[in-house]
Order: C-alpha cells, then structure tokens, then sequence
C-alpha cells in the first residue's frame, strides 16, 4: 500500500510525470446500506488526468505497450502491442516504429554521436534517463528491464517525443521476484533483449548522464531522511485503518505485522543510499 504511493511521489519530485495516489476506505451499498470492501491506493488514470495536469497538451498518441513488443528488442514490432489508449482511430503508429529503427540503427556502434542525434529527436532521452536512475535505486521489478509492462509512453506534442511515464509501482522498493530488481550497473541484463537500457547505459553519453541522475536522485527525492519521513507519516495515517482491517481483506496476521512491514521500508532506504554510493565510488 504504501510502496505505490511513495514510488510514485519519488518520480514526481524528481521532475517525472507520474501518477498522484490517496488511499482510500471503499464501501459499497448494494441498497441494504454501506458494506465495507476495504482499505485501498487509488492510482490516478494516466489517459485522464495525467495527461491534463501535466502535460500541456494532451492531444498525442499515448501507449501502454504490453508483449514482446514493449522490450523494443529488435523484430518485435507489432501494432496490436503498442496499445493506444488514445487516437485509436488514427492507424498511426509512426513514432514508435521509428524508435525502434532507430534504436536499433547500426549508427549507435559506427557514429554514435549521429546515433543519439536520431535517437533524441523521437525519445526524450533526458527523462528516460532519469526515470531509469529512480527506478534502479527505488528497485522496481515489475517493469521495462524484467517484465514487458507497466509503462507508457506518451508522443508529448511540445517536443515532438515520447515521453517515458511508469505506472504500477506496488511491487516497487524492494528486491522483488522475475530475478528480481536491477542492479545500479545493469550487469547480467540483456541488452538485445532490453535495448533501452543496454544500449543507452553503454553508451558513455549517456551514461554519464544515468550516473549524475544517479547522484541527484540519492542526494534529493531518494535520500535517507526524506524517504523515512514519508514512510514515517504515510504509516502513522493508514495504520488505525490496516490494523484493524477486517478478516478477508488485510494481508497482516497479526498488528505487529505492519509495523515490522514499516520496518523493512526504512531499513531498504538506508541499504539503498549504500548501495549508490558503492555504485558511484566504484
């Protein structure tokens, strides 16, 4: 509950669009009066009002790629994958064919300076990159580099390029399964098979940038006292309601099991913030 909510407030003060989220205690009546369904996060919509509140416009092509296709490995195209979730109508699909010729152009290994030129005029690499240093240091496994989900990308009429947005962050700072989450230098990943990140993280442009992002997100949104003081006071407002969840819709055994939950939380953000600083001293 409180990992969905936290990820994705650490995107947005790292300058991400990324969704706002509340929790919630859902009751339903079916007419005999209110029956409590259980305390819940509720995820703001990125087709509504993401878009809306933080994006000018919000009139480009938004996709929820899902499949082989959302690696962007190489011979994956395939339009039924790259799912709009706007201007269905519109059978064009131009912007993220493109992404994948280009990210796959022989340039990136002969002329990598023209390689990233192309490649910066159809993705904003900028805020990729950045989305990649919190997601690493967050550990996030149910995403792009382990799963082929969980993310949009959105053709931002601004710039002219797709914009990198994540989404289902409730499995997120923690190790996780799948492998689980990736290390701070990516080792053992794939890059034919993940592209995005081992093409970019090899290039020393870019890397370079994922390394500054790195140190910026660990020293700001990610450090130690500002990620324990949310968890801090996320737990001290959801816990009446979690302790006393009532059987059939709580995960906890027993009233301690949430504390020992927060534990765990606070106890990652200080493992975390030694984690980047080996990574950055290496």
């Amino acid at each position: 509950m409180l990992r969905e909510k936290v990820a994705t407030e650490i995107f947005r003060d790292a300058g991400l669009a990324a969704s706002h989220t509340a929790f919630y205690t859902v009751y339903v009546d079916h007419g005999d009066g209110p029956v409590y369904f259980g305390l819940y996060t509720l995820v703001e919509e990125v087709d509504d009002t993401v878009l809306d509140t933080q994006f000018s416009d919000d009139d480009g092509n938004l996709y929820k790629p899902d499949g082989d296709a959302a690696s962007f490995a190489a011979g994956t195209y395939d339009e039924d994958e790259y799912v709009k979730k706007n201007n269905e109508d519109e059978a064009d699909f131009s912007d993220v064919e493109s992404l994948l010729a280009i990210l796959h152009d022989g340039s990136r290994t002969s002329d990598p300076a023209t390689w990233r030129s192309n490649l910066e005029e159809i993705l904003d690499t900028d805020v990729f990159l950045k989305y990649l240093a919190v997601n690493t240091i967050i550990q996030n496994w149910d995403t792009y580099g382990r799963m082929t989900h969980n993310y949009f990308l959105y053709n931002n009429p601004d710039t002219d390029k797709l914009t990198w947005i994540p989404w289902d962050n409730n499995e997120a700072l923690q190790t996780g399964n799948q492998q689980g989450s990736l290390p701070l230098n990516f080792s053992g990943l794939s890059s034919s098979s993940w592209p995005l990140i081992g093409y970019l993280y090899a290039d020393e442009v870019y890397k370079a940038k994922y390394d500054a992002y790195v140190a910026e997100v660990i020293s700001g949104p990610f450090s130690t006292s500002i990620v324990q003081a949310k968890y801090s006071a996320y737990s001290a407002l959801v816990e009446p309601y979690a302790t006393t969840e009532l059987n059939g819709y709580t995960f906890l055994n027993n009233g301690g099991d949430f504390q020992s939950a927060v534990n765990t939380l606070m106890s990652h953000a200080t493992s975390r913030a030694n984690a980047v600083s080996s990574y950055l001293n290496n």
